[in-house]
């Protein structure tokens, strides 16, 4: 199982970015896929997870309304539109294939694989 994200950056206070995860190696759409995230001298929070297709979302109240979890089976890839972004937000986003298609676990031992991450910093 191969996940890799793409699509951090700096961005100022206000400001969207758009994460991508390109997976390989296992059944994509047969698939229930996760963020999650670290911030400097946190601990892990889980974000969002997506089901099999784009009807099935759900979101930590941190976050929801802010970002937006989507899927594009035919090119293997998960997203994670963030918008309306506060420093808060800085932090390494892992996208990751969780074992149980209900879990908002942030225990590496309940996924079956995480990436290796991408950074966001939002700063003015």
């Amino acid at each position: 199982i191969r996940l890799v994200e793409s699509g951090g950056g700096a961005v100022q206070p206000g400001g969207s970015l758009t994460l991508s995860c390109v997976a390989s190696g296992f059944d994509f759409g047969d698939s229930y896929m996760s963020w999650v995230r670290q911030g400097p001298g946190k601990g892990v929070e889980w974000l969002s997870r997506i089901g099999y297709d784009n009807s099935v979302t759900h979101y930590a109240d941190s976050v929801r309304g802010r970002f937006t979890i989507s899927r594009d089976n035919s090119k293997n890839t998960v997203y994670l539109r963030l918008s309306r972004l506060n420093t808060d937000d800085t932090a390494m986003y892992y996208c990751a294939k969780p074992k149980s298609r209900s879990s908002t676990s942030i225990s590496a031992a309940d996924y079956f694989a995480w990436g290796r991450g991408t950074q966001v910093t939002v700063s003015s």
